[in-house]
């Protein structure tokens, strides 16, 4: 009998867990589920920040990878569940890459001071973050080689195709397989990795017109990496977090540090207002990071 009102009580805590995991909300929540959406898709291609590191602000990362992972589990119910967030998520892609386009072609180094501090407001956060499970010296042996290779490979790749990457099929692929990198490993702005390559704004600029030929190849991208290396992830977090979490970051200084404006005139009012946008980022990323931390502690 013991035994019995044991599973009963299992069964009932079991169906209460996945209540509370898969809520039932109304009209409001799915609006609600909207704006995140809208939020996540803006942060897909702002670089400094992550759509994973959203997702996991707004609560809804966990249960995204639980999905992406398992699809075939819950599927009509979480594709109910995330169909307005991805109605939100492509609304804010969309216009936000309209509002980017406009500021890349009037003050290009002050917008990539902006993404710079974003970048630097997130880091304290990241390690943190990194370290959540402890830090060892192998973890901090990751992080620099990590950001070594980094900053070779894509010094590399700038040498090899003389500055800027070509723009085809093949590297607006690779671009959405990077967006959605960003998404299923937080911490990971791979927005920063396009800046360098100089597909940023060009990538912005083609969506914004609505150019299928670069939005398409960009969602097969972003879609088979998605349901290719979600599993991955998820598997490799599990089995050596630490060390995934710090060689991230190591790739995020990397491409950090190589997108900065060298040859600037910084004695002009322009470059006052370097200062004023990076200081605004570092802003920015650090509220972003608080909003995280609550989101993990509530």
């Amino acid at each position: 009998m013991k035994n019995n009102t044991n599973t009963t009580n299992t069964g009932k805590r079991s169906r209460q867990t996945i209540d509370t995991a898969f809520p039932k909300g109304g009209r409001g929540d799915w609006f609600i589920r909207l704006l995140k959406g809208m939020f996540i898709g803006a942060g897909f291609i702002m670089p400094g920040l992550s759509g994973g590191a959203l997702a996991t602000v707004f609560g809804l990362y966990e249960r995204a990878i639980m999905f992406l992972a398992n699809i075939t589990k819950n599927f009509k119910e979480n594709v109910f569940f995330f169909l307005p967030v991805g109605i939100g998520g492509i609304v804010g892609l969309f216009a936000f890459s309209v509002f980017l386009s406009h500021f890349f072609e009037v003050a290009e180094v002050q917008l990539k001071w902006f993404f710079i501090g974003c970048i630097a407001g997130t880091l304290p956060s990241l390690w943190r973050q990194a370290g959540k499970e402890g830090r060892k010296p192998g973890h901090v042996l990751a992080l620099a080689i990590s950001l070594a290779v980094a900053v070779f490979f894509l010094r590399f790749i700038e040498t090899a195709v003389g500055g800027a990457i070509p723009l085809n099929i093949y590297t607006w692929t690779m671009a959405g397989a990077l967006i959605a990198l960003g998404m299923i490993a937080p911490g990971l702005s791979s927005s920063n990795l396009l800046l360098f390559l100089q597909m940023y704004a060009p990538m912005t600029n083609g969506i914004a017109n609505f150019d299928l030929s670069v939005i398409i190849p960009m969602g097969i991208g972003g879609l088979v990496t998605i349901l290719i290396f979600s599993r991955i992830i998820a598997i490799v977090f599990e089995k050596a977090y630490g060390m995934l979490f710090h060689a991230i970051i190591g790739l995020v200084l990397a491409s950090t540090l190589l997108i900065v404006p060298i040859h600037y005139d910084y004695t002009s009012l322009g470059g006052v207002l370097c200062v004023v946008a990076a200081a605004l980022g570092v802003v920015l990323g650090q509220w972003m990071c608080k909003l995280e931390n609550k989101t993990r502690t509530s």
